[in-house]
């Protein structure tokens, strides 16, 4: 009985997270008759797999999901091998250049977006990368990059010295004791890291929106505006079935994820 209290909020916290997704999926099984009723019903009276076929007809999601996840993939991994190596040295090394470096982190963090996105352009435009997929990877690093330093830089400050001064004294190089003592504990920051920018690529909107205008190199969140016609008005029962569609790759993603990060957690604790 004293858990109860624990387990109802458990329960509420769960119901009030899935509740978007639900309702996402009530949407996209629904007839456009009932989506227009003044009332609208929790559940589908009639399901349907319309919405769906006439998603799929209408536009190209699965080469759009192609396109979004190499995008996410390979934004992800170059995010994670290129903070790694500069985390460690903001962690470990100090000095005016330290300093400066992660107050320029900071920094970055408070531009909003939308005041560089025409220098952005010009960049790219110069550089022959405009309307391209590693155009839009190039920019997804450059703006995930300083969350991810900053994210590692603090799973590398939580491992001792004490282990690599150990490593030093055994005959291990500085770069035998990164590899084979550091790295092995930094595993739940880079999963943690890796999910982080994989999630922000693939939803990422603005950015792909300026850079991207083929719709032949479109990404997912490009293609569901699609979508909405040219008065602003949405059919909500094909964006629904595509939306839903949409989130099932990064679910996945998650979900393999998750394990590995588990995993990483409970090692790094052991090996601490």
């Amino acid at each position: 009985m004293r858990r109860a209290p624990q387990y109802v909020a458990l329960v509420a916290y769960i119901v009030f997270l899935a509740f978007p997704l639900v309702w996402l999926l009530s949407t996209a099984l629904k007839t456009p008759q009932e989506m227009a009723l003044a009332d609208p019903t929790w559940l589908p009276r009639e399901p349907t797999l319309t919405n769906f076929t006439d998603a799929f007809g209408e536009q190209d999601l699965v080469g759009a999901a192609l396109r979004s996840l190499v995008v996410a993939l390979f934004s992800s991994l170059i995010t994670v091998v290129i903070s790694l190596p500069a985390s460690y040295a903001m962690a470990r090394y100090r000095g005016l250049l330290n300093r400066v470096a992660i107050g320029w982190v900071l920094v970055s963090q408070v531009f909003p977006f939308i005041l560089i996105i025409i220098p952005l352009f010009l960049i790219l435009r110069d550089l022959q990368l405009v309307n391209t997929l590693p155009g839009l990877v190039v920019v997804h690093v450059t703006f995930t990059l300083p969350f991810a330093l900053w994210m590692l830089q603090g799973y590398v400050r939580a491992v001792p010295r004490e282990l690599e001064e150990a490593a030093s004294v055994d005959g291990a190089t500085r770069l035998r004791s990164i590899v084979s003592v550091v790295a092995p504990l930094l595993a739940p920051g880079v999963v943690a890291t890796l999910l982080f920018a994989f999630i922000s690529s693939w939803n990422e909107f603005m950015f792909a929106l300026v850079i991207l205008q083929d719709p032949e190199v479109m990404t997912l969140p490009l293609t569901l505006v699609r979508f909405t016609g040219p008065e602003g008005v949405a059919r909500l029962g094909p964006l629904a079935a595509a939306s839903l569609m949409a989130t099932i790759p990064s679910l996945i993603f998650f979900a393999i994820i998750q394990r590995r990060l588990k995993s990483g957690l409970m090692a790094g604790a052991v090996k601490g």
